[in-house]
């Protein structure tokens, strides 16, 4: 198997008022291990992603790439999306895109996009 196409952090924190913050966690990485079977990414829990504000928080990163931060996510109806946006962001060179390019379900809920480290940039 080749190496991920990028990962994807998954707050194990978060939560709502119905959420539980580690089944939230655990649920979405279960549905896209399920459905990628981990051929296109590493889904990897983080503790804190400081986006408690707008649980459940996911980050895509890439080497060379840039970085998402997208909130507000449900660990079942936004998976698919998520799934999408992944397989858009490996065909990517430097991970960047619009919010019109995203999938629908995840339009309206990036927190940060950040740009790819530039060694030696000032």
């Amino acid at each position: 198997m080749d190496c991920p196409a990028y990962t994807l952090h998954v707050c194990d924190r978060c939560g709502t008022d119905d959420v539980r913050p580690s089944w939230a966690a655990a649920e979405l990485r279960r549905r896209l291990e399920q459905r990628d079977g981990g051929e296109r990414f590493d889904v990897v829990p983080v503790r804190c992603m400081a986006g408690c504000g707008r649980p459940l928080v996911v980050g895509f990163s890439a080497p060379d790439k840039a970085s998402y931060l997208f909130g507000d996510i449900d660990p079942v109806r936004d998976a698919d999306a998520l799934l999408a946006f992944g397989e858009l962001y490996a065909r990517l060179d430097d991970g960047w895109c619009n919010e019109g390019a995203r999938p629908p379900g995840l339009r309206g809920k990036t927190l940060a996009r950040i740009p790819a480290g530039q060694a030696g940039a000032r």
